[in-house]
C-alpha cells in the first residue's frame, strides 16, 4: 500500500477522532440526544471501514467492538451513561495511540486495548466479561420497540481503471456492505480483456449490488466515503420497506434495465417491435391531442435537464469546496511570497530613484499592488479557526476537574476567530498551563463555593476576538482570585522583591510569571513545583505577544493574551542608529517623540523622560548595543506598551513603517539578547528585528 494513501488515512482519522471527542463530550451533557449517538456511531463506522480498507486491521478490529455497542445504543437497548462516555473517550485515546504506533513503528499496548474492550462488553446485557463480541439482539427483545424499516437499495459500484493504485480494495467495501444486511452481488465482466491485452494493475470489473438493510442511507454512504472520487457510484432506493397497495406487481425486466441504464427506451422499443408507445395509445383513444403529448414530453425533458445540471453544479461545488494541502507546501508558498515582498520593495526603491522613467514607476506600483494581494491571500490560506484548539480543552477540563474533585464547566466564545496555523500550534502549551492553574488554584471545591454562596459548579470561559492585527485570547474563571498578600509574601521569601517594595496590585499579579514562583502549599500532580507560568510568559513573548492579568477577590481571575495574527510577515517600524537599521513590531508602538540634550540633562543621570506629566523610563539603544560615534543633537524615543507600562527606546532616527519579512538568525546568533530575527530591506541590506521585552529585561537587570 502506498505511503501517501496510508498518510491520508492517518490525517483523516485524526480529524475524525477530534470530532469524536467533541461529540462524546456533548453527548455526556445531552445523553438523550440520538443525533449525537448517531454521530458517534458513524464516526466509529467510518474509522473501522477506512482502517480495514487501508490495511490498519488492528484499528478496524478494535473499533468494531465499540461500534457494535453504539449500535445497541442507537436501537434503544443501552442508555448513555457516564461509564459509557469514559470508555468511549478511552477508546478514542487507544485508536490515536495505534495511529501513533503505526507511525513510529513501535507496537501499541494491546493490554490496554483489551481492558477497554472488556469494559464495553461488560455494559452489554447478558455479555458480562465473556469473550464473545456483543451482538445486536433487538429482534429478539420484546420491549425493544418497533424495528426500523428495511430499505432495499440498488448500488452500482464502478471503480476507475486506476482504482488499485490508490491502495483501495473493492472486496473490503463489498464485505462491509454484506455486514449491513442481506445482499446479492453480481460482478460485471463485460469490460474484461483477454490475457494478452490485460494489464494486471488496472481494474476491469464493476459490481451491481442489491442490499436490504435497516441501517439507513448514511451507513451505506459511509462504506464508500474514501473512494467517491475514484469511482462511479449510484445508490437508488428500489423498495422503501412500506407495503405496496393490493394488486401492485413487480417491475418488468425492461423497466429495470432502463432504470439501471443498461438499456435505452429506444432499444427496448426496437426489441418490442410493434408495441406502440403510451402517447400513441392515448392519442388513438382520443384522450389527449398531439400538442398535449408534446408539451408533456418537453416538460419531462426540461425537468430532467434542470435536475441534472443542478446535481452537476452541486457535485462540482462540493468537490471544489476544500482541498488537502501539505503544511510544508503552505510554508514554502509563504516563504516564496516573503521573498517576493523583499524583491518588490527593492523594485519600488529603484523606481523612486529613477522617477524620470514613468513607465518603470507605473510597473513598480502595479507589482506592489499584486504582491500585496498575493501576500494577503497566501497568509489567509494558513489561517485556521481557533475553535479546533478550544474544543481540545473540554476534555482537559473534564478529566482534571474530576481528578481534583471539582465541578467545572468550560464555555467558549469566538471559536471562529482565525489565527496563523503556526501561532495556533505554539499557543497550545501556554493555554494548557493557564487552564490547569485555573482549575487547580482558581476554582474552589464545590463545598468551598457553597460556603461562599456561589454555585457548586465553577466556570472557566475561553474567548477570542480580533483586535487590529492581533488576537486577544482571554481565559477567565469565577474562582477565588489571586491572593495579593500570599504572592507578595512568597516573592519576598524568594527575594524577587524587597520587604518594603511599593507595588501596585497589577505589578504584584505580574510576579506569578517569575521563574520558579508558586504559592501552592503542597506539590501535586497538577501544580506546585513553580514550573508553568514562567514558561507561559516565555512562550507568549516568543510569539511577540503580551500577557495581562486582572483579578478580584472571590470573583475570579482573567488572563488576556495578545497575539499577532501571523509570524511570517509583520507591519513594523524601521529605525536607524548610526549606519545600522533596526525594526520593531508596530503593534507594540504607541508613539514617537523627540529627545533633546536638555531633556536628557533634566533626568540628572537617570534615564527617564517626562511625557504628558508622567515619567517614562527609556533605554538608549546606541549605548546598549555599543555603537560607536556620537548621537545627533536631537534623538527620537519610540514609546512602547509593555505589560501595561509605557517604556521608551532611544534611536537616532525613525524612518517609518515597513513590511517586514521575518528571517531566522543563524545558530551562532540565536542566543543574542534583544534580537528576535532579521529582515532584508529593499536595498539588499539586513536589518535586525528588536525583541522589545528582552531589551527592557536586560536593561532592568543591568540597572
Amino acid at each position: 500500500m502506498s505511503d501517501v494513501f496510508a498518510q491520508a488515512f492517518k490525517d483523516e482519522a485524526r480529524e475524525l477522532l477530534a470530532d469524536l471527542e467533541e461529540a462524546l463530550l456533548e453527548m455526556e451533557e445531552n445523553p438523550g440526544d440520538l443525533g449525537l449517538v448517531g454521530r458517534v456511531f458513524r464516526t466509529m463506522h467510518t474509522i473501522k471501514g477506512s482502517g480495514a480498507m487501508f490495511g490498519f486491521d488492528d484499528i478496524a478490529s478494535f473499533t468494531h467492538n465499540v461500534e457494535t455497542v453504539y449500535d445497541l445504543v442507537r436501537n434503544g437497548e443501552l442508555s448513555v451513561s457516564k461509564e459509557l462516555v469514559n470508555l468511549s473517550l478511552a477508546a478514542r485515546d487507544r485508536i490515536l495511540a495505534m495511529l501513533e504506533a503505526a507511525e513510529s513503528g513501535l507496537p501499541a499496548d494491546m493490554k490496554l486495548n483489551e481492558e477497554v474492550i472488556k469494559g464495553f462488553r461488560s455494559l452489554v446485557p447478558g455479555q458480562g466479561e465473556s469473550g464473545a463480541h456483543p451482538a445486536v439482539q433487538g429482534a429478539a427483545e420484546e420491549d425493544a420497540g418497533p424495528p426500523a424499516a428495511t430499505v432495499t437499495y440498488r448500488i452500482r459500484f464502478r471503480p476507475e481503471p486506476r482504482f488499485f493504485s490508490s491502495g483501495a480494495n473493492p472486496l473490503g467495501l463489498l464485505r462491509e456492505l454484506q455486514e449491513l444486511g442481506p445482499c446479492r452481488i453480481v460482478a460485471n465482466t463485460c469490460d474484461m480483456r483477454t490475457l494478452d491485452e490485460l494489464e494486471p494493475e488496472l481494474c476491469y470489473l464493476f459490481w451491481d449490488v442489491i442490499l436490504s438493510t435497516s441501517a439507513g442511507r448514511d451507513a451505506v454512504d459511509d462504506v464508500f466515503i474514501f473512494v467517491t472520487d475514484s469511482c462511479e457510484l449510484s445508490i437508488t432506493v428500489i423498495d422503501d420497506g412500506i407495503d405496496d397497495e393490493a394488486g401492485a406487481g413487480y417491475k418488468k425486466l425492461g423497466e429495470i434495465l432502463i432504470e439501471r441504464g443498461d438499456l435505452t427506451p429506444q432499444q427496448m422499443d426496437e426489441l418490442l417491435g410493434k408495441q406502440k408507445k403510451f402517447g400513441e395509445l392515448a392519442l388513438e383513444a382520443g384522450l389527449v391531442n398531439a400538442a398535449t403529448i408534446t408539451s408533456a414530453l418537453v416538460e419531462q425533458q426540461h425537468i430532467k435537464e434542470v435536475r441534472q445540471e443542478r446535481q452537476a453544479q452541486t457535485q462540482s461545488q462540493e468537490a471544489a469546496s476544500s482541498i488537502r494541502v501539505s503544511a510544508d507546501k503552505l510554508d514554502l508558498l509563504v516563504n516564496l511570497v516573503g521573498e517576493l515582498v523583499t524583491v518588490q520593495a527593492r523594485l519600488s526603491l529603484v523606481a523612486q530613484e529613477l522617477k524620470r522613467h514613468t513607465e518603470l514607476v507605473s510597473v513598480a506600483e502595479e507589482v506592489e499592488r499584486l504582491t500585496n494581494d498575493l501576500r494577503d491571500n497566501a497568509l489567509d490560506i494558513r489561517m485556521l479557526p481557533i475553535g479546533a484548539t478550544f474544543s481540545k480543552f473540554k476534555r482537559l477540563v473534564r478529566d482534571l476537574s474530576a481528578e481534583l474533585g471539582k465541578e467545572i464547566e468550560l464555555t467558549t466564545e469566538g471559536a471562529e476567530t482565525e489565527l496563523d496555523k503556526t501561532v495556533i500550534e505554539k499557543l497550545n502549551d501556554p493555554l494548557v498551563h493557564i487552564i490547569r492553574n485555573s482549575i487547580d488554584h482558581g476554582v474552589e471545591t464545590p463545598q468551598a463555593r457553597a460556603l461562599k454562596g456561589k454555585p457548586r459548579n465553577g466556570r472557566i470561559h475561553l474567548a477570542a476576538v480580533h483586535s487590529g492585527d492581533s488576537v486577544l485570547i482571554t481565559i477567565r474563571d469565577d474562582g477565588a482570585g489571586l491572593n495579593v498578600d500570599a504572592i507578595r509574601a512568597k516573592a519576598v521569601e524568594r527575594k524577587i522583591i524587597s520587604q518594603g517594595a511599593d507595588l501596585s496590585d497589577r505589578e504584584i499579579w505580574q510576579l506569578i510569571f517569575a521563574p520558579g514562583f508558586s504559592t501552592a502549599a503542597t506539590i501535586t500532580s497538577v501544580s506546585g513545583r513553580g514550573v508553568g507560568m514562567d514558561v507561559v510568559k516565555q512562550a507568549i513573548e516568543g510569539l511577540r505577544g503580551s500577557i495581562d492579568v486582572k483579578s478580584e477577590p472571590d470573583r475570579g481571575t482573567s488572563i488576556t493574551l495578545k497575539i499577532p495574527l501571523t509570524l511570517a510577515i509583520i507591519e513594523s517600524l524601521l529605525v536607524q542608529i548610526g549606519k545600522d537599521r533596526f525594526v520593531m513590531p508596530l503593534a507594540m508602538v504607541d508613539e514617537c517623540i523627540l529627545l533633546t540634550e536638555k531633556e536628557i540633562a533634566q533626568g540628572h543621570g537617570r534615564e527617564i523622560l517626562m511625557v504628558r506629566e508622567k515619567l517614562v523610563p527609556y533605554v538608549p539603544l546606541r549605548k546598549m548595543f555599543r555603537i560607536e560615534g556620537a548621537p545627533p543633537a536631537i534623538q527620537q524615543v519610540v514609546i512602547c506598551q509593555l505589560e501595561g507600562k509605557r517604556v521608551g527606546l532611544v534611536v537616532d532616527w525613525v524612518i517609518g513603517e515597513h513590511q517586514t519579512v521575518i528571517k531566522s538568525l543563524g545558530r551562532m546568533y540565536q542566543q543574542v539578547e534583544g534580537m528576535s530575527g532579521a529582515t532584508i530591506l529593499g536595498d539588499g541590506s539586513v536589518a535586525l528585528i528588536l525583541d522589545v521585552p528582552a531589551i527592557f529585561k536586560t536593561a532592568a537587570g543591568e540597572s
